[in-house]
């Protein structure tokens, strides 16, 4: 039998970490929260549902996901954010796998979004292909923002369970630009970091064709006004995050235009 740590890290999650846990029950053989100082009741949710919580100080999303990867205890990891949680069909999926004879690989799943209370099934969103499950000691997470997952050995083969990775993202448009500038400018100083750069032009046209391929040729105009929202929001962000860029790599004429 596959052996299965689940590894969650959180700050404030009090709206989210219940449900999350509800999912992992029976499926994950001990469940390990690192909190980076929550004020909320996150902790006495996770001790209320028998997980491990431990505190540590936040070192960045990919720092702070490795630190907690390895308090693990099993030879499998299950990596899981705290807004989100197993479907049915993806539960029993790793059921069904914890049963089976398994050699070092990864599994996939497709994750799907819950937008404002409703479900994303365009605009670029679904199916969300992520890799969530791996041999512990055998990866580790990469990037500032957006985290890769890297592979130790680097071929690995990749398999994929049926079942969807539902994903409570945004409870409202303004938590959703909030956190949008947050990012924009953690990718923007990645993206200046690595040497690129970007014209007025390419500030302006981006994000047009950004809002373009999503709603119209990756059908967003399907999830109704919640999909108008996720494009003109994605929009925004690729309009942020140029915009950011573009003043890094000019700062001369930073406020001008």
């Amino acid at each position: 039998m596959n052996q299965l740590s689940a590894i969650i890290i959180t700050h404030n999650e009090e709206r989210n970490i219940g449900r999350c846990l509800e999912s992992l029950r029976d499926v994950a053989d001990e469940v390990i929260v690192v909190d980076s100082g929550s004020t909320d009741a996150t902790e006495a949710i996770c001790q209320q549902a028998g997980a491990r919580f431990e505190r540590h100080d936040w070192e960045g999303y990919s720092a702070q996901k490795n630190y907690a990867n390895s308090l693990a205890s099993c030879p499998w990891i299950l990596s899981i954010d705290a807004d989100e949680a197993l479907s049915p069909e993806l539960r029993q999926s790793l059921l069904r796998w914890k049963q089976e004879e398994t050699q070092p690989a990864l599994f996939s799943f497709n994750r799907l979004t819950n937008y404002c209370g409703h479900w994303i099934h365009h605009c670029g969103w679904y199916p969300d292909k992520v890799v969530r499950v791996f041999p512990a000691g055998a990866a580790r997470w990469d990037g500032l923002v957006h985290e890769k997952l890297v592979t130790n050995p680097s071929d690995l083969p990749t398999h994929h369970l049926s079942g969807d990775l539902f994903h409570y993202s945004y409870y409202s448009v303004e938590e959703h630009a909030e956190r949008q500038l947050r990012y924009a400018t953690l990718a923007a100083q990645k993206a200046y970091d690595a040497g690129k750069q970007v014209g007025k032009l390419g500030v302006r046209l981006r994000p047009k064709w950004n809002f373009v391929r999503n709603y119209i040729f990756k059908l967003g105009f399907l999830d109704g006004h919640a999909g108008y929202t996720v494009c003109r929001m994605s929009a925004y962000y690729t309009f942020l995050k140029y915009s950011i860029l573009f003043q890094l790599s000019h700062p001369s004429v930073r406020g001008n235009d």
